[in-house]
C-alpha cells in the first residue's frame, strides 16, 4: 500500500520513550514488512487515536480508569461528569468523603469498593507524593485500586510514556489475529511490545483498542469492514478482502463507529 507515513508531533517527540529498554524482537506468524504495514494502516485510519475516558488532568484519570473495571467508558463518562466538576484534586476528593462519592458512582459495577478506593488513593498520593501523580509504574502501582493496566493509561495518556496497556480488547485481538498471542495480559503485553514497530508504537494501544471495539468485536467481528482483513491470519476470520478492495484501500478506511 503506497501511503505516505503521519508522523505526528506525539510520535516524533516521544521516539526515546517508544524504544527505550526494548527487548529483541519476538518471534511472529507475521512477517516485519506485514506488522509495518498493518501499523501503518492503523495510522492513515486513525493518525491522532485518543483514550475515550474523559479526564480533566492525571489524578482525574487515574481516577476515571481506576473506575472502568468491569465498566465501559460511556457508563463512566456519565457518572464521572459531575464528579470531577466538584472534586478534581486529591484533596477535594477526600474533602467529599466516600459516601458522597458513592452516590455520584453507584451506577458503575461495583462502586462501594472502587468508592472505598478512590479515597484511599487520594489520601495516598497526599501523603505519599504531595497529591501529585507519580510518573514510574512502580510507583502508580502502589495506589490503591490501580494495577499495571491502569499504571500503563496514565503513564501513557497524561505523560507521554509509550507502553501498552492490555484490556480485553487487546487481549482478544492479539490472541484472535494471532498477533502476539499469550496466556496472561502480561505476556500479551511483553510480546506486543517486541514486535510493534518503533515508529508505531506510541500510539498502538489506542489503535488496537479501538479496533477492538468498533470492528474487531468480542461476539462478530466485522471483517467485511476491517482495515487489515487482507493481512490478518486469525482462524476466525469471516472474510477475504477482494483485490480490488486492496488497491484502493480508502474505500474502506473511511468511516468511523461512533460509541
Amino acid at each position: 500500500m503506497a501511503n505516505p507515513k503521519i508522523k505526528s508531533s506525539a510520535q516524533t517527540a516521544k521516539k526515546s520513550n517508544a524504544t527505550a529498554g526494548r527487548k529483541p524482537a519476538a518471534k511472529s506468524l507475521y512477517s516485519k514488512a506485514d506488522l509495518e504495514e498493518i501499523f501503518q494502516r492503523f495510522s492513515i485510519q486513525r493518525p491522532e487515536p485518543k483514550g475515550e475516558l474523559e479526564h480533566v488532568n492525571p489524578f482525574t484519570l487515574v481516577v476515571a480508569v481506576a473506575l472502568s473495571a468491569q465498566a465501559t467508558d460511556a457508563g463512566v463518562n456519565k457518572a464521572t461528569r459531575a464528579l470531577f466538576a466538584v472534586a478534581d484534586t486529591p484533596q477535594k476528593m477526600l474533602d467529599l468523603g466516600e459516601e458522597r462519592i458513592r452516590e455520584y458512582i453507584k451506577t458503575i459495577g461495583l462502586y462501594r469498593n472502587k468508592a472505598k478506593n478512590v479515597v484511599a488513593l487520594s489520601e495516598k498520593l497526599i501523603t505519599d507524593f504531595g497529591g501529585e501523580v507519580p510518573r514510574t509504574r512502580e510507583e502508580l502501582i502502589t495506589l490503591p485500586g490501580v494495577g499495571r493496566k491502569t499504571a500503563n493509561v496514565v503513564l501513557s495518556m497524561a505523560f507521554g510514556q509509550a507502553t501498552m496497556a492490555v484490556d480485553t480488547h487487546i487481549f482478544r485481538i492479539a490472541n484472535r489475529l494471532l498477533l502476539a498471542p499469550g496466556k496472561t495480559p502480561d505476556e500479551v503485553e511483553q510480546r506486543l511490545m517486541q514486535i510493534i514497530p518503533d515508529q508505531y508504537l506510541y500510539h498502538a494501544h489506542h489503535w488496537l483498542i479501538l479496533h477492538g471495539r468498533y470492528c474487531c468485536k468480542a461476539r462478530k467481528p466485522e471483517c467485511e469492514r476491517c482495515v487489515i482483513a487482507d493481512l490478518c491470519r486469525s482462524p476466525e476470520k469471516t472474510w477475504d478482502i477482494p483485490a480490488p478492495l486492496v488497491e484502493l484501500p480508502a474505500q474502506i478506511i473511511g468511516a468511523e463507529v461512533s460509541g
